[in-house]
């Protein structure tokens, strides 16, 4: 018997697209994921995951994105981005679909503002809660839904790690791309919003990566928060830094409760 493997995917923005390198060398290796739980840019990666799209046409959408296909300025009030185009994205990407719906079971983090609590989706449209979960502060409106005003799950729970784990998950595996030392030029207000958080959830969420029991940290520190134009340098740091790290995560899967072979390996 293996140990059910859950997934935890962190906030990130841009440097969120290794995550993908990431899960095209796990699924390369024929190590399947059981629970996926994600953060901020993070979540989009996880819906995407437990929908089995094809990481290929995933990689491809990822590259060829441009700004006008997810940004809608609005005069600023609670945000600069509307979101309705990104929303309209991840309804398409996820074929409409609630997030009890996916074939992996998935579970999605937001932040209430009002009450700064977590909120953690694991039902409903997955398109809502990937919106709510990608709201970075100042950026993104918050999204209202009942008596609740949901921003970034970064800004809670960067590295969702707990929520997998209580999802069922025996051992878990985070992706953590928020860098140890950053390394971007910060050029316009929107990395300047984007780095604090990144500051801010360094500091909250720097003991919480620990309970996990592998982490992939892909070396994305020299690419901005808000570099979306990069993604494809992105997902190359994820492979290259899942390609380094595979062999020990094998090992580590093998030896889980003295199982000396795993035949999904």
């Amino acid at each position: 018997m293996h140990p059910k493997i859950g997934l935890a995917l962190s906030s990130g923005g841009a440097r969120g697209f290794a995550h993908l390198g990431v899960l095209k060398v796990l699924k390369e290796e024929g190590i399947e994921i059981d629970f996926v739980a994600g953060s901020s840019m993070g979540s989009i990666v996880a819906v995407l995951l437990a929908n089995q799209l094809d990481l290929e046409m995933c990689e491809q959408v990822a590259i060829s994105l441009k700004r006008k296909h997810w940004l809608d300025l609005t005069i600023p009030k609670m945000g600069c981005v509307i979101g309705n185009k990104v929303r309209e994205l991840i309804r398409l990407l996820t074929h409409n679909k609630r997030l009890e719906q996916l074939a992996i079971p998935t579970a999605v983090i937001a932040t209430d503002l009002t009450r700064g609590e977590p909120v953690v989706f694991t039902e409903g449209p997955a398109d809502l809660a990937v919106r709510a979960s990608i709201s970075i502060p100042g950026i993104f409106e918050p999204v209202r839904l009942g008596n609740q005003l949901l921003v970034d799950g970064g800004v809670i729970d960067r590295v969702p790690v707990s929520v997998v784990r209580e999802m069922g998950a025996d051992l878990v595996i985070a992706v953590d791309v928020i860098p140890r030392v950053n390394q971007a030029k910060i050029e316009n207000i929107f990395d300047v919003i984007a780095q604090t958080l990144v500051i801010m959830e360094k500091e909250i969420t720097s003991q919480r990566i620990v309970a996990a029991d592998f982490v992939f940290h892909p070396d994305v520190g020299h690419i901005g928060p808000t570099a979306f134009m990069r993604a494809e340098e992105c997902i190359q740091k994820g492979e290259e830094e899942a390609r380094a790290k595979v062999k020990k995560l094998k090992e580590l899967i093998r030896n889980w409760q003295g199982e000396e072979v795993w035949d999904g390996i």
